[in-house]
């Protein structure tokens, strides 16, 4: 077969595919469409593949803002320490805003010592206790005992070498400061002179709290420190419901540790810039095991029946009062009057380990050291007081560990004795190992206990000052009568929570 006959065998293909011309158009598009299809599929699979790579690099390897070249610092002020949004002179950064950048660094000031140990001596020589002035061993002076002892607590932690600086470092140079503390002991100042009226003035010549208030002022506004920010980064201990009452208006700007809002108005302090302290109790703590069994009195109260008649404190005097009159009958109740003396206080702590219930009414101010005196009793707290604050709300669950009675129904006949006789040994054993849980944050001397919460509370403050300090420097000032939007107010509303 010739070369001719091998290629004759091809022409019938040529015929059958040009039998029909529909079917050669389709023949011919197939491989087209299939080249097609594979490109895009090929695309969408390097797509696919970037995209994956991205989210990958996005959570296992985040951009470090410290590695960026973009400069998003923000131009301040050269009087001023820098407080730039994502750097700083000092290496700060948003993180640090969080709380998570270590200790807040706290510069305490060296106040002339007619603020701090001059009081403790004022004190004593008022009572005849110390007659040659000013002592030259300081360590000698003892700072009297009483409930709103917190100011020599601070001060004392502050002066030690080996302090706890988990959250606060006391600096020697103003300029490396976050915040200054103003250790002026205006709790003990109030009570220096034996007799001290109602209304808080001063009685008798020798001392008096108003002029000491004043000068603390004066010897303020001419540190460099308190000018530069008006006072925002500034902290100040007032437990007493009197304390720096007189001056109080010149340094809201401040943080100020209280024991509640009792006597404070709405515009000068707020749970959101200042911070609620327990007071120091007064009795002896529980050291006996939990449990009903020696505990035979069902409710114990021992305190003052009437209360001052001033205006903002009349409601909790008649609640005490009408008190007084629906429980003093009932059986397994003990609520007696008494004021404050070595021997109530023996009394109290007799009472409050042998009861499964202690009341706690309102009285001159929402809050007394009672509450935290059965807390460390472990007697449940029954609290009658609906504007009351609380101190380290963020880490303590009241409900937990303590009874709210609206004051409405408390003052209801049988309404209270009755809600108490319901509730279970079961119930009351666990109230008591709740407490047992949390009265570290109530014992001033512990270590791990209430001063170290309340720097830690301070600590948590300063990304808030920082905004303060920054928003009151770039607001045109405006007079209004309406509250400031900053303010977040005490317990307006009286939300009852009830058994």
């Amino acid at each position: 077969m010739n070369s001719n006959d091998r290629t004759k065998p091809r022409k019938p293909r040529a015929l059958i595919s040009s039998s029909s011309s529909s079917s050669s158009e389709t023949l011919t598009l197939m491989p087209k469409m299939a080249r097609k299809s594979l490109l895009q599929s090929t695309v969408a699979t390097i797509l696919l593949v970037f995209g994956l790579y991205g989210l990958f690099t996005t959570f296992f390897n985040p951009i470090n803002p410290h590695n960026s070249r973009l400069d998003l610092s923000l131009p301040l002020d050269s009087s001023s320490t820098s407080l730039s949004l994502l750097s700083t002179k000092s290496g700060e950064n948003l993180s640090e805003f969080s709380g998570n950048s270590g200790p807040v660094k706290v510069f305490m000031y060296d106040l002339p010592r007619k603020f701090t140990y001059g009081v403790i001596e004022s004190y004593a020589v008022a009572r005849g206790g110390l007659e040659n002035v000013p002592v030259d061993d300081v360590s000698a002076l003892k700072y009297p005992g009483h409930q709103h002892s917190g100011e020599w607590y601070l001060f004392s932690d502050l002066i030690r070498e080996d302090r706890d600086e988990r959250f606060v470092v006391r600096v020697s140079d103003p300029k490396r400061a976050d915040l200054f503390y103003v250790p002026f002991f205006s709790s003990l100042s109030l009570v220096v002179n034996p007799i001290r009226p109602a209304n808080g003035d001063d009685a008798g010549p020798g001392y008096s709290d108003e002029e000491m208030q004043e000068s603390l002022m004066e010897w303020l506004e001419q540190q460099e420190y308190w000018k530069r920010n008006n006072g925002w980064d500034h902290v100040f201990i007032c437990q007493d419901p009197n304390a720096l009452r007189l001056i109080v208006d010149r340094v809201k700007n401040g943080i100020l540790l209280v024991s509640d809002f009792g006597r404070l108005r709405s515009d000068t302090a707020s749970l959101v810039k200042d911070v609620i302290l327990p007071y120091a109790h007064r009795i002896k703590s529980y050291s006996g095991e939990i449990g009903v069994e020696d505990r035979k009195s069902l409710l114990f109260f021992m305190g003052n029946r009437y209360r001052k008649e001033e205006q903002h404190v009349a409601k909790g005097g008649k609640i005490r009062d009408l008190l007084f009159q629906i429980l003093e009958e009932e059986d397994g109740v003990i609520i007696k009057h008494g004021a404050q003396s070595r021997e109530s206080r023996r009394m109290a702590s007799q009472g409050m380990h042998s009861s499964k219930f202690c009341l706690h009414p309102a009285g001159d101010t929402p809050s007394a050291c009672r509450l935290f005196d059965a807390i460390v009793s472990l007697c449940v707290p029954v609290i009658v007081s609906d504007q009351i604050e609380l101190p380290f709300e963020d880490v303590i669950d009241y409900r937990k560990i303590a009874i709210f009675v609206d004051s409405t129904s408390a003052v209801k006949p049988g309404f209270l004795v009755k809600k108490l006789r319901k509730i279970t040994r079961h119930r009351i054993l666990r109230y008591q190992r709740e407490m047992q849980q949390v009265t570290r944050y109530f014992e001033y001397e512990y270590p791990n206990g209430t001063v170290s919460e309340i720097w830690r509370q301070v600590s948590m403050k300063l990304p808030l000052i920082k905004l303060m300090i920054n928003r009151e420097k770039r607001l045109v000032r405006r007079e209004t009568t309406e509250p400031d939007c900053s303010c977040l107010c005490s317990n307006q509303s009286e939300i009852r929570t009830i058994l």
